[in-house]
């Protein structure tokens, strides 16, 4: 016997919702059109972010290349391994992302020759502050359209504060009830019932009843604002709803957060059975990455990857920590011998940086939930610790491709 992941009436709220937004097409040539470089530039201009967009693409030019490393040590790659792609988590804003920049670009002075990662992930609340005053959108462009990264994820909490007014749109638009509390006069919140992080769905801890609707509203809002094509989904109703809702929107995309917790490839197999049931007709998902669970072995990423390739799903990408912060998991995790075996035995992966493995300040997961103005008083520490976890990742890219190991980063670093 097999049962539906949504009712009828769980399409209805969501089809509606996706309306509500203009549809499917309205919302894919909306985020086209806000993710080239000229529409980012003029609108950046206007809200006061011009200064540091051209000192970022000053900067770009400065970056080391891979292929002045490549030719100085004489690598080559065998082509029986698998692929590593380099990602590093917290670029916590425009602020954070710029300083990084510096960072990056003094290295080919000092030496360290740092390369930009090919991902980014940001877990930075999708306030309403942070979605239409410019701070994503410069984040955005600095990233994508001047460090070229590929892929560029934001984390939709559904514990961040909304309008009283959106929630009760949203419940006119969807039919569907949302339990709130007052944060102020203008202000609610999502009711949120269990211990977890102060947002809730992060790490999966609660998305009860129908707040995926939330969720997706979130992502949709911030999509068509800055041009944000890939977020974080840690909860499973999340996943079900955001595979639904995306199957005829071909440039959105989801990234499962390690935190959900697939630890096992009976886990993987849900997740496999959530993607075949909302497949695009490209036979590619609305999933595009999926963190296997920091206790997984090298032997059960390799099985993940084989069973996803036997599935027939095309497009998805498998992706480990290598490192993680010391508030995130067990004291000196490091899965670095890991990926050497899940490379060499020809399976590819994305590498993922949490932290650097030094346990730095404000190398934290509590980082990631300062208020506004602590994360800009604090722009310059936090630049600092993405820019060791980017030269960690960089280290280890270089010994991946002393090996013989194709190693991708950033398109700038090329």
């Amino acid at each position: 016997m097999y049962f539906e992941f949504l009712s009828k009436d769980d399409k209805k709220a969501i089809d509606a919702l996706k309306e509500f937004h203009g549809g499917a097409k309205k919302i894919s040539e909306t985020i086209t059109e806000m993710r080239k470089y000229e529409t980012r530039k003029r609108i950046l201009n206007e809200k006061g972010f011009g200064d540091m967009i051209a000192d970022a693409e000053e900067l770009v030019k400065k970056f080391p290349k891979v292929q002045d490393y490549e030719k100085k040590h004489n690598i080559s790659y065998n082509n029986s391994f698998g692929v590593a792609t380099a990602q590093v988590s917290g670029w916590q804003g425009a602020k954070v992302t710029h300083h990084g920049m510096k960072r990056i670009a003094k290295s080919a002075e000092n030496g360290e020759n740092c390369f930009v990662a090919s991902e980014f992930i940001s877990v930075v609340a999708l306030t309403d502050n942070y979605i239409y005053n410019g701070d994503l959108m410069a984040t955005l462009m600095m990233s994508e359209n001047l460090m070229k990264v590929s892929k560029f994820c934001s984390t939709n909490l559904i514990g961040t504060p909304q309008p009283k007014a959106r929630f009760k749109k949203l419940e006119e638009v969807t039919g569907k009830k949302f339990e709130v509390a007052e944060v102020d006069a203008e202000n609610a919140v999502i009711v949120l019932k269990n211990q977890g992080t102060f947002f809730g769905n992060f790490g999966g801890i609660e998305c009860a009843n129908d707040n995926h609707l939330v969720y997706l509203d979130g992502v949709i809002r911030t999509a068509m604002a800055t041009g944000a094509d890939f977020f974080l989904n840690p909860s499973w109703n999340t996943i079900i709803a955001a595979c639904y809702f995306g199957r005829d929107i071909p440039n959105l995309y989801f990234k499962i957060s390690m935190l959900l917790s697939t630890q096992t490839v009976m886990h993987f197999r849900m997740l496999l059975n959530i993607m075949k049931s909302y497949l695009r007709d490209d036979n590619t998902s609305p999933l595009y990455e999926i963190n296997i669970g920091n206790g997984a072995t090298a032997e059960t990423f390799i099985q993940c990857a084989k069973e996803l390739d036997e599935s027939g799903i095309k497009g998805v990408s498998l992706s480990a920590h290598i490192y993680i912060n010391p508030d995130l998991g067990i004291e000196g995790f490091n899965w670095t011998e890991n990926a050497f075996k899940v490379l060499e035995s020809g399976t590819n992966m994305t590498f993922k940086y949490e932290s650097d493995g030094t346990a730095r300040e404000l190398d934290t997961m509590m980082a990631y939930f300062l208020p506004e103005d602590e994360r800009e008083e604090n722009a310059e520490k936090i630049g600092d610790v993405i820019y060791y976890k980017s030269l960690r990742a960089s280290k280890d890219g270089k010994s991946f491709m002393k090996k013989g190991i194709k190693t991708i980063f950033g398109g700038s670093s090329y």
